[in-house]
């Protein structure tokens, strides 16, 4: 079965730290561009980091940019997401997700590109 499974998630304070992980059911998983998104309540589901096959090239969303680092284990089919310096505004839902598209143009952070989502992980930041 083709899925993306998350976990990490949790309740943290203001300035600390989570690691979130996918474990990734996918053939081929070197195939695929894989990201985090988030989404807080009320609000829109937004890009929030992207790696690309090999892991040598990533991006960020001006939000998290130098706060936290995605990674990616081929040998296990796993992506990680270390979210250091947590803010309040960094709670949401967080989902894993996978695009086959190539690591070009930004079309990894527009949410009608992604092939296959988590379920999502809560992320809850308290002040």
């Amino acid at each position: 079965q083709v899925q993306l499974v998350e976990s990490g998630g949790g309740l943290v304070q203001s300035g600390g730290s989570l690691r979130l992980s996918c474990a990734a059911s996918v053939p081929t998983f070197t195939t695929y561009v894989l990201g985090w998104f988030r989404q807080a309540p009320g609000k829109e589901r937004e890009f929030v980091a992207a790696i690309n096959w090999s892991g040598a090239s990533s991006d960020y969303s001006d939000s998290v940019q130098g706060r936290f680092a995605i990674s990616r284990d081929n040998a296990k089919s796993m992506v990680h997401l270390q979210m250091n310096s947590l803010k309040p505004e960094d709670t949401a839902v967080y989902y894993c997700a996978a695009t086959t598209l190539a690591f070009y143009d930004n079309y990894y952070r527009r949410v009608q590109n992604i092939d296959l989502w988590g379920q999502g992980t809560q992320v809850t930041v308290s002040s």
